[in-house]
């Protein structure tokens, strides 16, 4: 059975990005030891991902000639008009993410599903008992503020850790798994 994964880097403090949607703060860390690496094999199960409409015009913004899931289904959750990039197999939808769970599912192709982000969308999937999975990168930053990891209308229940390594230039990648998932 897929899995729906969060797959994301956060500064110490538990943020994603700056308040104003920066990265620079976590793209210095680009071609860490071992984050390649990491990527890949997480990408090599991956069949289907997932994004908010915000993640997806941040990617279309700082890479517009270069769509990086190339080949691979995209679905992005967004309340706005968004256009696709030719030779893309992306789908936008809006609703409760909740309804579109057997199509995510489907769209995997017996793989997993990563949600890309943002937090919100996170959230929307970990408040639905949906998420199975968080593989957080630990980025030896501290932002202060901006947009949460993970912003749920509640506290999760203890989180299994079933994984962790210390990567290159202080990154620490951790790999937990939700409560009631398998």
């Amino acid at each position: 059975m897929p899995k729906f994964q969060y797959f994301v880097a956060a500064s110490l403090d538990g943020f994603i990005a700056t308040a104003d949607d920066q990265l620079d703060w976590l793209l210095q860390f680009d071609g860490f030891a071992g984050g390649k690496e990491s990527y890949e094999a997480f990408m090599a199960d991956v069949g289907c991902v997932v994004m908010g409409g915000e993640t997806y015009a941040w990617l279309r913004q700082h890479e517009p000639d270069n769509w990086p899931y190339p080949g691979t289904p995209c679905w992005v959750f967004t309340h706005h008009e968004l256009a696709a990039p030719k030779s893309t197999d992306i789908t936008f939808v809006r609703g409760p993410v909740t309804e579109f769970v057997e199509d995510l599912i489907d769209s995997a192709a017996g793989r997993n599903v990563w949600v890309v982000g943002g937090g919100n969308l996170a959230a929307q999937f970990a408040d639905a008992g949906l998420l199975a999975e968080l593989i957080l990168s630990a980025i030896p930053v501290v932002l202060g503020g901006g947009k949460p990891l993970l912003p749920l209308a509640r506290p999760t229940a203890p989180l299994e850790l079933l994984a962790s390594a210390a990567m290159g230039r202080g990154v620490v990648e951790l790999r937990y798994r939700f409560a009631g998932s398998s």
